[in-house]
């Protein structure tokens, strides 16, 4: 079998965890800043799961993690 081409995108943007989750890290936090309240900004540092629904397809996009 050939090797599989990773997603250059997805692999910048995806972690897996220990467990095998996807980590995914919030948009909107690059610029227009000050319009936005500093608890919202603040949510954003944070990372979070990727939904169920889109945990095989993220996982397609980088075999090799």
């Amino acid at each position: 079998m050939p090797k599989i081409k990773t997603n250059s995108g997805a692999k910048k943007r995806f972690k897996l965890t220990k467990g095998g989750k996807v980590k995914r890290f919030f948009s909107f936090k690059s610029h227009l800043l000050e319009a936005k309240s500093p608890k919202r900004k603040r949510k954003l540092r944070k990372g979070t799961l990727v939904s169920a629904g889109d945990e095989d397809r993220v996982k397609r996009m980088i075999p090799y993690k």
